[in-house]
């Protein structure tokens, strides 16, 4: 392969829902441009985009696949992205790092959920967005009722290119009405015969014609004014007018493909090669300091690595993109994220696991390279002299949750080495140690994507893994002040142990006075405040801790170990063993010995009275409530509805989004628990939801009790 300047390059993701035939195309597209001597398919597992093991098992796309080709003395990097929103990490990575999407529609669907999920990643990232109207062979096929769906959701942005002659088994011809012409194909595909438009079809093409005409010209002065003048463009300007639009998402270009019969992808080739933007002119990346970064081969050498993978009897590969300057193998490049040189020995290009030997990549290319020896996703590596450190990739945040464990101990540290390297693979999966559950937690985008890594680490990696419903972080408060003594008197021969705390505990928020007196019992105490800590606690909220000491009845260097006390009960609540938060601590009086009091005395007469106060002040368990964003089909927006209500959720809204619905609730995390798989079961498929932490709120009591039992017993099986 010859070395393409900036000029010359594009790079296009490919996306669109699971099942539209993304890699079928890219499949096709291969073929045409010669990378490859015949056509695999998904059904025989032998694509070139979906070669891992796990991907041929499932027959779906898994990891997002590199793929590229030459055309028209242009160089085109693919990347195809899986379509299931599990994997929508791919998604994000790829349109960081290219410049225009491809978005593929089922003609038999039209417009789904995935399809409004990826437009809005391309309208937050700003990409130029072409849409492909795919499998026209099939016997639902509707292309008309498609291009509608298509200008109902995303406007009159949407301007047909191609149209086709006849939709369904007997599909094999197109009007091109930017060429003008009619393209035809044999059952075998592939290069087309081109004709004259029939004169049935003459009427429509020219209103087509005359449409995208006007589409074209809006974006450019000049063409605007020949558009006047002449009411017509020739071919080359109005290239020049659609390249305009796609840069400023002024116009959403519409084609036509049967990626499986080989029918008008060399047609959809020559259009990307001809009309789609150079990475030189595309939207410019931005350094984390916010400076804009141009693909300049002059420039010093900067790469970005955007996706690693251990692949087949290769080892560890790392993805990049030449963000600026020119890169040679055998170049030295530091690592400045983490202070590590590495050399780039061998550079390749690649087209899914076929990779080829290059000598250079210049700016705005897409390269691999094997065996870097401290370099991870989302690095950035730089020559001498240049400084540039790209912005981290922002990932969704994650809405389903297992934990795991290894099912043979031995395999324990083992498992934990796999995770940490399956992470770097895939940014999405987060693994969580949790001190306070006592689980290993993994948090992905859905049961699929979950299931896909017990999948390989049982497969891969030949170690057994068994995942459970995780524990709830529960938090625990109080809902009254409350008072307690504890006196805490040890005497075991020669020195012993003594100490005496008298504290008051009260609910604690955000600028609370601190009253002059309490009264319980009938009996008033007085308060003197001689020192406030306030302690920001990790897992949320604060304890204030006040001392209130007079007279010396505790001797101040005894302070710290009573606060100490509390913490190791906030660490370990009272009611259940979570997290509490939100108290303020008053230690107004107490009692010490001159030779028996100690640190450790203090601590545990500390931690036993704050024990027992906290149990006389109303105690609550809380529960974290997550906001949860649906989108869902209109037909089953009822059963959406019900099965929120069902899980204790709250609705807050509802928005239309012609064709889907957009529900917003706030609903408890013990209730998600499963919601990625019932969603999917309840709508086919066809919706998707995010959610992200919102705030801790109150147990109803009915399932605080029933919390309460299970903790008890809890504790009696480990008696």
């Amino acid at each position: 392969m010859k070395v393409y300047q900036s000029n010359a390059i594009k790079n296009i993701s490919i996306l669109g829902s699971s099942g539209t035939g993304k890699t079928t195309l890219v499949e096709a597209m291969l073929y045409e441009s010669g990378v490859i001597k015949r056509r695999g398919s998904v059904d025989a597992q032998n694509t070139v985009s979906d070669y891992f093991p796990v991907e041929k098992d499932y027959g779906y796309s898994v990891f997002s696949t590199i793929a590229q080709t030459e055309w028209l003395e242009k160089k085109l990097n693919f990347i195809d992205c899986p379509g299931s929103d599990d994997f929508i990490g791919g998604v994000v990575t790829s349109l960081n790092v290219t410049d225009t999407a491809l978005i593929l529609l089922n003609a038999q669907y039209g417009v789904e959920v995935g399809t409004n999920n990826h437009f809005r990643y391309t309208d937050k990232f700003h990409k130029p967005v072409i849409f492909v109207v795919n499998q026209l062979d099939q016997e639902k096929a509707d292309f008309d009722r498609t291009l509608e769906q298509l200008k109902e959701n995303y406007g009159s942005k949407v301007v047909p290119v191609q149209y086709p002659v006849n939709v369904g088994p007997q599909f094999n011809a197109l009007v091109d009405v930017l060429k003008m012409k009619l393209y035809k194909w044999k059952p075998e595909g592939g290069v087309p015969e081109i004709l004259d438009i029939p004169a049935e079809e003459m009427d429509k093409a020219q209103e087509l014609h005359n449409a995208l005409v006007e589409a074209a010209a809006e974006h450019d002065e000049a063409l605007m004014e020949k558009f006047f003048d002449q009411g017509s463009l020739d071919e080359e300007e109005m290239r020049v007018g659609i390249r305009a639009g796609l840069l400023h998402r002024d116009m959403f270009p519409v084609f036509c493909v049967c990626a499986q019969k080989d029918m008008a992808i060399r047609r959809l080739m020559e259009f990307l090669g001809n009309v789609v933007p150079n990475v030189n002119v595309t939207v410019k990346p931005q350094t984390k300091n916010g400076e804009e970064v141009t693909a300049d081969p002059a420039a010093p050498t900067s790469i970005y690595v955007f996706k690693t993978s251990v692949e087949p009897h290769i080892g560890e590969v790392s993805y990049f993109k030449v963000m600026s300057g020119t890169l040679k193998a055998g170049d030295d490049l530091l690592n400045i994220n983490r202070g590590s040189k590495e050399r780039l020995s061998q550079l390749f290009a690649v087209a899914g696991q076929i990779r080829t030997n290059v000598d250079m990549l210049v700016a705005g290319d897409i390269g691999a390279t094997v065996k870097l020896k401290d370099t991870r996703t989302g690095n950035t590596l730089n020559a001498k002299g240049c400084e540039y450190d790209f912005k981290d990739i922002d990932f969704p945040a994650p809405k389903y949750r297992r934990a795991i464990r290894a099912v043979s101990e031995s395999d324990e540290e083992k498992l934990s080495e796999i995770l940490t390297r399956m992470r770097e693979e895939d940014p999405t999966w987060i693994v969580e140690q949790s001190k306070e559950l006592k689980q290993t937690i993994v948090h992905g985008q859905g049961e699929f994507h979950l299931r896909t890594l017990k999948w390989r680490i049982e497969n891969n990696d030949k170690i057994a893994i068994e995942f459970k419903e995780p524990k709830i972080p529960y938090r625990e408060t109080i809902t009254k002040m409350a008072r307690a003594d504890y006196r805490h008197k040890k005497q075991s021969g020669g020195a012993g142990q003594f100490g005496e705390v008298h504290m008051i505990i009260e609910p604690y928020f955000e600028g609370m006075p601190t009253p002059e007196t309490y009264r319980f019992g009938g009996q008033e105490y007085k308060i003197s405040v001689r020192d406030t800590q306030e302690i920001k606690l990790e897992w949320g909220g604060k304890v204030v801790f006040i001392n209130s000491i007079v007279g010396g009845s505790i001797d101040a260097r005894f302070l710290p170990a009573i606060l100490k006390g509390v913490m190791d009960r906030m660490e370990q609540g009272p009611l259940t063993g979570s997290y509490a938060r939100d108290v303020r601590v008053i230690v107004y009086d107490g009692k010490m010995h001159p030779v028996d009091s100690n640190e450790i005395s203090f601590r545990l007469a500390g931690r036993n009275a704050f024990a027992q106060a906290f149990k006389e002040a109303g105690p609550k368990l809380l529960e974290p409530i997550y906001d949860v964003v649906v989108h869902a089909p209109s037909d089953r927006l009822g059963d959406v509805m019900s099965d929120m209500q069902g899980r204790r959720g709250v609705i807050m809204g509802m928005e239309s989004e012609k064709g889907f619905e957009k529900l917003s609730a706030k609903v408890p995390l013990k209730e998600l628990g499963n919601y990625s798989t019932s969603l999917s079961s309840l709508t086919g498929g066809r919706a998707s939801f995010s959610m992200k932490f919102a705030s801790y709120e109150l147990v109803p009591m009915d399932i605080q009790d029933k919390l309460l039992k299970e903790y008890e017993a809890s504790k009696k099986e480990e008696e």
